[in-house]
């Protein structure tokens, strides 16, 4: 989906007022009336289709727009599935369950968010992937959590936090490496320059998520060693069940495709499950795959934790994505997003606006398309040329893209992010959104250090400020 494929040439102003009534008519919905986004999105893009027929837009450009959009997010459905299948199959092969049964072992509620921050930090930039680490160590730590009695929001945060940490600065991560090609910086000099905004964001988020965890647990214990018991009982903590993730971690280090090393956990944890689910047969799995694990231990809070995954459990996120995107179409065929881009140009004549600029730019393109790749390519191509005008460096502008870009997704209910973890971690985005403090600082410590002119490497000493 190209940005210089409109089918009109809009002002900007036009462009802005359409874009504030549609986002305002989203957002009123969705807090307001609490209704799931998928209606006022398919309300949007039926205003949008009006607006384009009163443009004497062609309705075949428009449903290209509309089908171009969906199609640029057919790679993330995919990956959903893929998901999906991975936590139903980690839940039989007793894989989430062992590290459920670990970390109850060594949890009890003493500086448990910040743990939860600096683990999930640690795999995420292990494996370059802040999904995969969501979708399994997030999993594991949001059903401890409640098994401790503590918030499963801020415990949301904390996995969002470090997982995007972890994805930001990993030299394995897709989004990493497509910020550093963008505006052609070496990869390990864009990930140095990302230190001077992730350091103190990171340490910053430590030290809150230290303040916020309990001195000491009220939790009953007597409840988590039955938690413990009941595990063990059910034969799902097992050595060996380990082993998915082992090799899912080693593919991913080694850039193995995401679809092809989350098939190979997938595989390897069905393998596992006929040793460990003594009953189950070639379509028990093909309908845990599908309809996701279904534990029926006799434990309510067991079973409320481990009855997960599978492709079903996915079809809201992917619907959601669909629409989303679908809008987003519309909205580069009609000119809107080019307008707002070019009218943002006209004013950037010192550095602090245009790294400020590109900042909300990044952000909007989140908030109006949901899609973290797109914030990252449409605004580093729209701003490289002003970057080098301006003297700076391109590696600002990648910093920059990834500050307010790649992180800010998953704060956006109807991003892929945003919808993705909100459906594993069962955590609505509205919730998790003020303890992901590592997402939210992020883009504020970019905006202040361009304003600033610290961390700024220029090309030329000779560029005013």
């Amino acid at each position: 989906m190209q940005h210089d494929q409109a089918a009109i040439t809009l002002r900007p102003l036009e462009a802005f007022l359409v874009i504030v009534i549609l986002l305002g008519g989203i957002s009123f919905s969705i807090v307001y009336y609490g209704v799931e986004p998928h209606t006022p999105i398919i309300f949007s893009i039926f205003l949008l289709l009006i607006y384009g027929l009163c443009k004497k837009v062609p309705f075949k450009e428009l449903e290209s727009g509309l089908i171009e959009g969906a199609k640029s997010g057919l790679g993330a459905i995919f990956l959903f599935f893929f998901i999906g299948m991975l936590i139903s199959s980690w839940m039989a092969s007793g894989t989430i369950p062992t590290f459920i049964y670990l970390a109850l072992e060594i949890v009890n509620g003493k500086y448990f968010f910040a743990v939860v921050f600096i683990v999930t930090s640690i795999i995420g930039m292990s494996i370059g992937s802040s999904l995969t680490t969501t979708a399994t160590l997030g999993v594991v730590f949001i059903s401890v959590s409640s098994a401790l009695g503590l918030s499963t929001a801020i415990t949301a945060g904390a996995v969002i936090s470090g997982a995007f940490f972890g994805d930001k600065m990993s030299p394995l991560s897709d989004t990493t490496n497509l910020a550093s090609m963008t505006v052609k910086v070496d990869l390990f000099e864009h990930i140095k320059n990302m230190l001077w905004t992730a350091v103190p964001a990171f340490t910053i988020s430590l030290i809150l998520f230290i303040l916020l965890s309990p001195s000491k647990t009220a939790t009953n214990f007597d409840n988590i060693h039955l938690l413990r018991n009941a595990l063990m009982e059910l034969q799902l903590v097992q050595w060996y069940s380990l082993i998915p993730f082992v090799l899912l971690a080693i593919l991913a280090i080694k850039k193995v495709p995401a679809i092809l090393a989350l098939s190979s956990g997938i595989l390897s944890a069905i393998i596992i499950s006929f040793f460990i689910q003594k009953d189950y047969g070639l379509g028990q799995v093909m309908s845990l795959l599908y309809s996701g694990y279904k534990s029926n231990s006799g434990v309510e809070e067991l079973d409320s934790l481990l009855t997960r995954g599978g492709m079903e459990s996915m079809l809201f996120s992917i619907s959601l994505v669909l629409l989303a995107l679908a809008m987003g179409g519309l909205l580069f065929k009609l000119g809107i997003l080019p307008a707002l881009l070019q009218g943002m140009q006209q004013f950037l004549t010192r550095i602090p606006l245009l790294i400020s600029a590109t900042a909300l730019s990044s952000i909007g393109v989140n908030y109006l398309v949901g899609e973290q790749y797109l914030s990252i390519l449409l605004p580093g191509n729209a701003f490289q040329d002003s970057y080098t005008k301006a003297g700076l460096h391109p590696k600002n502008l990648s910093r920059v893209l990834e500050d307010a870009g790649t992180v800010v997704n998953p704060l956006v209910p109807w991003s892929v992010c945003g919808v993705f973890i909100t459906s594993v971690l069962g955590v609505p985005t509205t919730e998790y959104l003020p303890f992901a403090f590592f997402c939210i600082l992020s883009p504020i410590l970019t905006i202040f250090f361009g304003l600033t002119g610290w961390t700024i490497t220029k090309l030329d000493k000779r560029v005013e400020y």
